[in-house]
């Protein structure tokens, strides 16, 4: 969620607002937890905000405010209750995900609401974690704090990347795709530089920044030698993780790739046994996966060594035989689509090529979330229809 959000939030409900419903105060918290979307892996972004009764006519009092820091700590209970200091005594604490009840690096969330005498936690989504996964919402009420559950949807899907990790053994899969209307990524002699404008190219950006990691083919690097960077003014520290599929480790080490992975992670997928020493000096991750029937990396294999390393979040930016692997396996949960207001014709190369349909009933079907309009290109959102 882009900080603009955020702001219209709070200018809604300011430090001393009128009185307002647990929706309200919940909305707050989530859009602060989205500032942590793509920067706090392998921890969920959670939002906190304290909310203090007013007295004497005067509204509500915002005694605190906190999300998830990069790296995931502080989590962002800590960051409100030190906020709100003493005035954390008797407040409600809306959370957009189930307080933690586990020692970790840090003692739980749990036990630092219930020492800061919170009165009431208002919870958007219990944690699936199987060392939260409701115990936190119990410590509090063993302790005497009130919990409170409200419609989960929201909570949801704003954590869908942690929760996907937790539940199904790998990351939130976005397939980024940008193309004319129709349907064409480049001319036939392989031209493709740019066929969106730059608030579209912009917004891509800002994509990368909002996701742990960014995913391309072998194919994409060699052709385009991108650095796959957020270059977003004031965010190239949020740039993701890159991930190249390489079976053969066919990466130049000359390549821009490569020469900045000390800078920003890189991490190549290859075949089982391959190494590299060379790409090892360079900082390179080589990560391993079996191969499938064609030789190609098994897609669902490496998700699952991602989310082991923790990413719950993945951004694929792949031409089109790797938005095509994806879409026929299954593996796509998001679409975001920029369309630029041209026409490139059959020669042009196509942005996705066969998935083996033979029935219109078997075609992978998407619901559309919403349109951005971006200069004269435009955003669509597409969730995945099960």
């Amino acid at each position: 969620m882009a900080k603009s959000a955020v702001t219209r939030r709070l200018r809604t409900i300011d430090a001393r607002s009128p009185k307002r419903s647990d929706d309200d105060y919940l909305g707050v918290a989530l859009a602060l937890a989205g500032r942590g979307l793509g920067n706090v892996w392998p921890n969920p972004a959670v939002g906190c905000v304290l909310v203090r009764p007013g007295r004497g006519g005067i509204g509500d009092l915002i005694a605190g405010r906190g999300w998830t820091q990069p790296g995931g700590r502080p989590h962002a209970e800590t960051m409100a209750l030190e906020q709100a200091g003493p005035r954390a005594k008797g407040a409600t604490a809306y959370v957009s995900l189930e307080p933690c009840a586990h020692h970790g690096e840090t003692p739980p969330c749990a036990e630092a609401l219930i020492a800061a005498e919170i009165a009431r936690v208002v919870v958007a989504a219990p944690d699936p974690d199987s060392r939260v996964n409701g115990r936190g919402a119990e410590m509090l009420r063993a302790a005497g704090v009130r919990v409170d559950w409200v419609d989960q949807t929201a909570g949801e899907l704003l954590n869908a990347g942690y929760l996907s990790k937790v539940r199904q053994g790998r990351p939130l899969v976005t397939l980024k795709l940008a193309s004319t209307l129709d349907g064409r990524i480049a001319l036939g002699n392989g031209q493709s530089q740019w066929i969106t404008g730059p608030q579209a190219r912009a917004r891509g950006h800002l994509l990368r920044a909002e996701h742990d990691a960014i995913l391309i083919g072998i194919g994409t690097a060699l052709a385009d030698d991108p650095e796959l960077t957020c270059r977003l003014p004031g965010m190239m520290g949020q740039s993701p993780v890159r991930v190249v599929l390489d079976s053969q480790l066919r990466l130049p080490r000359a390549s821009r790739l490569a020469r900045s992975a000390k800078n920003y992670p890189l991490w190549l997928i290859a075949g089982r046994g391959r190494k590299n020493n060379a790409m090892d000096k360079l900082g390179v991750e080589i990560l391993s996966a079996p191969l499938d029937g064609r030789g190609r990396i098994n897609l669902r294999a490496a998700l699952m060594a991602l989310a082991e390393r923790g990413i719950t979040r993945l951004l694929v930016e792949g031409g089109s035989a790797v938005t095509t692997a994806f879409l026929a396996a299954g593996l796509v949960d998001h679409l975001a689509w920029f369309r630029a207001p041209g026409l490139i014709g059959r020669e042009g190369l196509a942005v996705v090529g066969e998935l083996g349909v033979t029935d219109l009933a078997s075609m992978p079907r998407f619901q559309s979330q919403g349109i951005e309009i971006l200069g004269d290109d435009v955003l669509e959102s597409y969730v995945h229809q099960a």
